[in-house]
């Protein structure tokens, strides 16, 4: 692949290398590398059950060692939430109040999401705020029929010159509505650290937005932290970064020639959430908690809800003191084959980790360095849900290219689903990934790990896009909690369906759990 001296200057100026991009579309035409998968993971084969006592124990367990964690929530809030209301520009394009009736539109065109909607639209958290601008653009609003209404009151939540909802992230989208004060997802991230991820009465959260959405979380924050402060005693410490632009890849067309843009230069798209890996690699932290913006439930349902954050905490807690434990111990000189048979035992055993047929015929030193090598790495305890067909990732055990078998999170994109004993394998899983996840990221020397050391490049996902109209391939980086974490000690602990409560459409805030 030739490149002009302007497109070595272009390269140059993001921040990365010819040899990368050369990686790039290399690996673009290499086509994707799919996960060789072994089996799933199921309650007692990779992933844990607790009862309720040991629940409790892992609680108390965490609390009472809360004050003392430097802890972190990791929060990726840079989507806009365009898909949100996806539904409803479609219906703009497709209803004519003027042809056919509501009801005639959802019959003809079995338009389920529009009749939830409709039936649901007093419930939503900022139905007044819609109302008072639609009534205000339109004087004759009360005159107008149910579908001219309907019509006016989803131009006024979209257009850009009126509230211009899908322009905002979610984050900054009102989510709840407490004695008709509307809150926001940022706002309800802001309190749920409160319940479970603050130490000392302060609490810190990071959030990953858009450079261009940055000024409006600054504006929330500013307009809600006093207040918070002030009724929670608790202390926040709010900071914010983007996905860096070195981050960013390039795509072919299906002729496998560099998508070009209009002026000749080579467009780099950013990469998907794999990029955000950077991100959280910069934070300096012991514990790091990480949760999608969209996925928050009213204050109320999440102080339950929270205990399970501080079961995860406690299992990531217990699991780094032993951990640590032996690896102090097998710094020590006199280490002994029976303390490093124990030791092997609790890396297979509890930390799902796969030790090699060559280990017992290694010579002393050689099983000790093993041993670190195995263990000295960062650890993800991971909040698994039951399926219930659910879109994402599940867990599953997986061989690599060595064939070391580790627990992952893979995503549906890197099976191959045309193999059948792969399709056999998913068929069988019985949970998947609600990306629930608390990380250990210091060493047993309270050094912090190098994060970019633990990634799988092979893991990364080849997508077909368009832009401007022409079809592309894009390379998007391995999914944080996917190819990211590949070599990552990894713990999944199964927790209850209501932990997992997203907003993917505007219709999920009509549920009970996003009703205040």
């Amino acid at each position: 692949m030739m490149f002009s001296e302007q497109d070595i200057q272009q390269i140059k100026n993001k921040g990365i290398t010819l040899n990368q991009v050369e990686a790039q579309v290399s690996r673009i035409k290499n086509g994707m590398t799919y996960s060789n998968l072994i089996a799933a993971g199921n309650i007692g084969k990779g992933i844990e059950s607790y009862n309720d006592a040991e629940i409790q124990n892992y609680i108390k367990g965490f609390e009472a060692k809360q004050n003392s964690l430097d802890m972190v929530r990791f929060v990726p809030a840079s989507g806009a939430a365009t898909r949100m209301f996806k539904f409803l520009f479609q219906f703009l394009k497709n209803f004519d109040a003027n042809k056919e009736s509501i009801e005639e539109y959802i019959e003809n065109k079995n338009d389920k999401l529009i009749e939830i909607f409709i039936s649901g639209l007093e419930k939503l958290p900022f139905y007044n705020d819609v109302l008072i601008k639609a009534k205000s653009i339109n004087p004759n609003f009360d005159s107008l029929n149910e579908g001219e209404a309907c019509t006016a009151f989803v131009k006024t939540m979209l257009d850009e010159d009126a509230l211009n909802y899908s322009f905002f992230p979610k984050g900054l989208l009102p989510f709840h509505k407490y004695n008709n004060v509307e809150v926001t997802a940022f706002r309800e991230h802001l309190l749920e650290s409160t319940l479970y991820a603050s130490s000392n009465n302060k609490a810190n959260l990071h959030f990953t937005v858009s450079e261009k959405h940055h000024k409006y979380f600054n504006a929330e924050l500013d307009k809600i932290k006093s207040a918070l402060e002030e009724k929670t005693n608790t202390v926040f410490n709010i900071s914010f970064s983007y996905q860096k632009e070195e981050t960013e890849t390039l795509a072919l067309t299906t002729d496998n020639e560099i998508y070009r843009k209009e002026d000749g230069s080579i467009l780099f798209r950013p990469a998907g959430h794999g990029a955000l890996i950077e991100n959280l690699n910069d934070l300096d932290h012991d514990i790091v908690f990480i949760k999608n913006i969209d996925n928050i439930v009213v204050f109320d349902d999440n102080k339950g809800v929270s205990e399970y954050k501080k079961m995860l905490g406690g299992v990531l807690v217990e699991a780094q003191e032993r951990a640590f434990n032996f690896l102090n111990q097998l710094d020590e000189v006199g280490v002994s084959e029976a303390e490093m048979l124990k030791i092997a035992q609790f890396i297979t055993t509890k930390m799902n980790i796969s030790i090699g047929d060559e280990f017992d015929d290694m010579a002393s030193e050689d099983k000790k360095n093993y041993l670190k090598n195995k263990l000295n790495k960062p650890i993800r305890v991971c909040g698994m849900v039951e399926n219930v067909g659910e879109p994402g990732g599940g867990p599953f055990w997986v061989k690599d290219k060595n064939g070391d078998v580790s627990l992952q999170i893979v995503e549906f994109a890197q099976i191959d689903i045309d193999n059948k004993a792969q399709a056999e394998i998913v068929k069988n899983a019985t949970h998947f990934n609600p990306t629930d996840l608390v990380c250990g990221v210091k060493n047993y020397k309270g050094e912090k790990f190098n994060l970019l050391n633990y990634v799988d490049p092979e893991a990364a996902f080849i997508t077909m896009k368009t832009q401007n109209g022409t079809d592309i391939q894009a390379l998007e980086l391995p999914g944080l909690w996917n190819g990211s974490m590949a070599d990552w000690i990894t713990v999944f602990v199964e927790v209850p369906l209501n932990t997992f409560s997203p907003v993917k459409t505007v219709n999920d805030l009509l549920k009970p759990e996003h009703q205040g």
